[in-house]
């Protein structure tokens, strides 16, 4: 059985990425790696370099829904946008909130896709 959906919580140094289905959840977790270097944007750098391990990780899963803070969200949206437009293609959704237990994450997914099936936004699994 494929597992159709996913959740992301993300922060702009780590994500927990959660795929899943009714009965079994795969989670994989994703850390950016800090350069130390004295150039100007090097923070820049490095949220780019982690947010394209992010899009690596996310290639290949169906529908997707990420969670954060307001600010994550933001730039993560712009830099699929901007830099990974087949990957933006897969996030039906952002939401915010607090960092959550991977249980809590799982139920919150499961919530969400359901309402979007009930909506007639997503296919019945």
């Amino acid at each position: 059985m494929t597992l159709r959906h996913a959740v992301i919580w993300t922060d702009h140094h780590s994500a927990q990425v959660l795929q899943f289905d009714d009965e079994q959840v795969v989670s994989r977790a994703v850390r950016s790696h800090k350069h130390p270097t004295g150039q100007h944007g090097s923070d820049v750098r490095t949220q780019h370099e982690f947010f394209a391990e992010l899009c690596n990780a996310l290639d290949g899963l169906g529908e997707t829904l990420v969670t954060g803070s307001h600010t994550v969200l933001a730039d993560l949206r712009h830099y699929l946008q901007k830099h990974r437009p087949q990957t933006a293609e897969h996030v039906v959704g952002y939401d915010i909130v607090d960092h959550l237990t991977e249980k809590q994450l799982v139920a919150h997914g499961r919530t969400f896709f359901a309402e979007r099936t009930r909506l007639g936004q997503s296919p019945a699994p």
